[in-house]
């Protein structure tokens, strides 16, 4: 801690970190125990996230990060979308295939930013705001592998048809990104992607991820 900053409100994001990293959320004893306060403290910071809907409590006295994060969370999106853009313009341009920027929400795919490419004849109509279980198509299969923490570099996913009958996906989860889950990829009609696109997908995922560090 120096100065310049808050010590109650680096102990309040430090407690909503802890809850967010368990699916059982903590108690006050646990929260003072991992924080290295005593249950005093904990009980004051709980009691003003409360205030603020970020921790709520359930009958048994855990602490769970509460719905108003969700509301802060939606902030996010446009803030990854304006960062993604470039990569995502550079992409599409140069596969000539719609590049879309994924991201998890709950248990689907939410696709937050689209770009098409403006030289094509025809391509895949695909919009931001398209939900798709994660276990579906190539950008949520990306994001699922990565999940495995077996590598530390994107890796390419493709899969044909899974979503729209005819079409191929290629996508590359982001790897590095503190608090987002996601992926970045192509969506074209074809029946298989050709080999030079996997690398190229890997490459823009890279530089998403680059940007949103």
């Amino acid at each position: 801690m120096t100065a310049e900053t808050s010590q109650t409100l680096d102990r309040g994001l430090r407690v909503l970190r802890l809850l967010a990293d368990t699916d059982h959320g903590l108690t006050v004893t646990e929260l003072s125990s991992r924080l290295g306060v005593n249950r005093t403290v904990v009980y004051r910071l709980l009691a003003t996230l409360e205030q603020h809907a970020l921790v709520r409590r359930d009958l048994g006295g855990r602490a769970r990060v509460g719905l108003g994060v969700l509301r802060l969370g939606r902030q996010v999106h446009p803030l990854v979308r304006e960062a993604a853009l470039p990569a995502l313009r550079a992409l599409a341009e140069d596969i000539g295939a719609t590049a879309h920027l994924t991201l998890v929400d709950g248990t689907e795919a939410l696709a937050v930013a689209v770009v098409e490419p403006t030289w094509t004849d025809y391509h895949v109509a695909y919009r931001a705001g398209f939900r798709h279980p994660l276990d579906r198509g190539a950008a949520g299969k990306a994001i699922l592998a990565a999940r495995t923490g077996a590598f530390t570099e994107p890796r390419c996913t493709l899969t044909h048809g899974e979503l729209e009958a005819g079409a191929s996906g290629a996508a590359a989860a982001l790897v590095g990104v503190t608090g987002i889950e996601g992926s970045v990829g192509v969506v074209m009609l074809a029946d298989a992607v050709p080999e030079r696109v996997g690398p190229r997908v890997v490459d823009a995922a890279r530089e998403v991820s680059d940007a949103l560090r």
